[in-house]
């Protein structure tokens, strides 16, 4: 499914709203946002071509949870972003059928990751992203790089697209090492930093990961 997936965001706060945009967006989002439930409402039958939603439980006009009867009507997986954490509200939800609930504040980080859980799951994830002068297929394990495939191993893939999905975020090493190798691996970080010379050195981008002091990496455009 090529192109960018598309988030509808329902959040009345604005500076939260637009915050969560503004990462979607680095990280290869399209975002559409209303501050109203009922708004959101409105507007879904003109346009309701959307992968997933983030939606806050305490709305003006219509709630989260009343929205998400329409979101269903549409197939639009839902997650919940909520400051209500009593275990009532997240059962509510999640019965409901919400994809996940995730509770403010949260990391920007984990929000992603969630996402593409999400995205994976209901078959609607994206699989291509074009960063740079490359273009990662994820459902090719594939790298090319002005249109001619660069051969990497499977662990070099798997910490670049990390590392391309969340681009312009800086990752710790730990993080990448839960996200790369998953979260049982023993090994240490100095795995993390062997990688990561092998991908600037055969894709030659010495000057785009960027070494984080104390923290990671980041991919830089």
């Amino acid at each position: 499914m090529p192109g960018k997936n598309r988030i509808l965001i329902v959040e009345d706060e604005e500076a939260i709203a637009k915050m969560i945009a503004m990462n979607l967006e680095v990280s290869n989002y399209d975002t559409q946002i209303y501050y109203n439930g009922s708004e959101a409402e409105a507007a879904l039958s003109q346009d309701h071509d959307y992968d997933l939603a983030l939606l806050d439980v305490m709305l003006p006009g219509k709630n989260g949870f009343e929205l998400l009867d329409d979101m269903k009507k549409y197939s639009i997986p839902v997650i919940f972003l909520t400051a209500k954490d009593d275990l009532g509200s997240k059962i509510q939800g999640l019965k409901g059928g919400a994809e996940d609930y995730i509770v403010k504040p949260f990391e920007i980080l984990e929000l992603l990751v969630r996402m593409e859980k999400v995205l994976e799951r209901t078959n609607k994830l994206s699989q291509t992203i074009k960063i740079l002068n490359m273009e990662i297929n994820f459902e090719e394990h594939s790298v090319k790089q002005n249109g001619q495939e660069v051969i990497l191993k499977p662990k070099e893939f798997e910490l670049l697209s990390v590392l391309a999905k969340n681009k312009n975020i800086a990752i710790s090493r730990e993080n990448l090492l839960r996200m790369v190798w998953g979260i049982e691996y023993m090994g240490e970080t100095r795995t993390v930093d062997v990688h990561i010379g092998q991908l600037r050195k055969k894709l030659g981008l010495a000057d785009h990961i960027k070494t984080i002091s104390k923290i990671g990496y980041r991919l830089e455009e």
